[in-house]
């Protein structure tokens, strides 16, 4: 049985909104965010000169070992034609939105439609066991957690474009978001392995802790090169990827024993090779998990051992509503995108990785070529060791 198609229950259960509002940190903090909100949560001013027709790119690719049927969900500016489409292995469907288009991509596993697409091939209710959308193929309404999300702000009114990987809900199917520059000189030239974050959370799909895929066969891999090459994360292995999503946030849970509790560890339990996985909010819905009530703060709300182990297995990922700063992209406004799904190899860090460079692509709008944030020059003089440190622009001296 292959890793799609052994895909879980659906939840009977009422959709649980995707809607995540957030006060932006760390990196988030330096830009001119209004009100601070997470970029999904905000709606870009109307703009006089900004052009009505979609001209935008949005590429949505599927190297899935098995057909997926990917869902798309407008929140501002115009949208797709299709919210929903089949995407056998290896294709490609491409598709334009507006250029203040906000929204979400995310990928159907296990579907069957009827002829018209209006409802199950049999029976009525769900059509897909993940990400299924009210059970038909042109998706009006999000997809049904848990479900893996590329969330995009494509102009948010300040000139900058805000996208991520979001397992806030939960998590379906690994995937990767891949920039698109238009022909746009400013954005050729921002550093690919800066701004193609990737999430391998899928087991089977997970290459080796050592994977180069320069040196592999895939010379440009998600559109980087040696010269750029994506920082992966080196910890993760292919145990652990099988095992980071717990027992009682799995959608398809073996039986539990007859005692009624799954034991720890819990290795002793053959897992199935794949189970869409629930985000502790998505599941229990409690305030805690969801940051809301008395806890709709980063003072009062910290991630949850779901979240530590998304940050885990897919460090670029959103993790839950506190995120921001290890899981938001931002660039200049102006690209079009592709999602990928299954893209293979493993997840990126880049935002913990590459920290200073995207503090200086997110507030400058390119990296300095000199891009250490932070450089020495130790000079001895009469005895004494003075180090010059150079520090976002600010300079000061130290006798060591």
């Amino acid at each position: 049985m292959t890793p799609l198609q052994s895909g879980a229950r659906v939840r009977p259960t009422t959709h649980i909104p995707f809607s995540h509002t957030c006060i932006a940190l760390g990196i988030l903090a330096a830009l001119p965010l209004t009100g601070g909100l997470h970029h999904m949560a905000r709606q870009a001013p109307q703009k006089l000169e900004r052009r009505k027709e979609p001209l935008t790119p949005l590429l949505v690719t599927n190297t899935c070992p098995e057909t997926i049927w990917p869902g798309i969900s407008t929140q501002s500016g115009e949208g797709p034609g299709q919210n929903g489409f089949e995407l056998t292995p290896g294709s490609t469907w491409n598709q334009t939105v507006s250029e203040d288009w906000q929204g979400r991509v995310w990928g159907r596993t296990n579907c069957s439609f009827n002829d018209e697409g209006t409802g199950p091939r049999e029976g009525r209710g769900r059509a897909c066991r993940s990400g299924d959308c009210n059970g038909i193929l042109n998706c009006q309404v999000g997809g049904d957690v848990p479900v893996s999300l590329a969330e995009f702000t494509l102009d948010a009114g300040d000139g900058h474009t805000y996208y991520d990987i979001s397992l806030v809900d939960g998590y379906n199917l690994p995937m990767a978001i891949i920039l698109q520059p238009l022909q746009n000189a400013s954005l050729e030239d921002l550093p690919p392995n800066l701004i193609h974050p990737s999430c391998e959370g899928t087991v089977g799909l997970l290459k080796e802790q050592d994977y180069d895929p320069y040196t592999s066969g895939s010379p440009n891999f998600l559109r980087t090169n040696s010269t750029y090459p994506l920082p992966f994360d080196r910890k993760v292995d292919d145990s652990q990827v099988a095992k980071w999503c717990p027992w009682d946030l799995q959608q398809e849970p073996p039986d539990k024993p007859s005692d009624g509790v799954y034991p720890y560890p819990d290795d002793n339990i053959q897992r199935p090779a794949f189970s869409p996985c629930y985000s502790a909010c998505a599941k229990n819905n409690k305030p805690e998990d969801c940051c809301t009530g008395q806890y709709n703060s980063p003072s009062a709300c910290s991630a949850s051992e779901y979240s530590k182990s998304v940050k885990a297995v897919c460090p670029d990922a959103y993790s839950f509503a506190f995120d921001d700063q290890t899981s938001t992209f931002i660039i200049p406004s102006g690209a079009g995108f592709e999602v990928v799904f299954c893209p293979g190899g493993r997840s990126t860090n880049i935002l913990s990785t590459e920290s200073e460079k995207m503090r200086q692509l997110a507030q400058n709008g390119h990296v300095s070529r000199r891009s250490a944030a932070m450089r020495s020059i130790r000079l001895d003089h009469t005895g004494f060791v003075v180090t010059f440190v150079l520090a976002a622009g600010l300079g000061y001296a130290a006798l060591i």
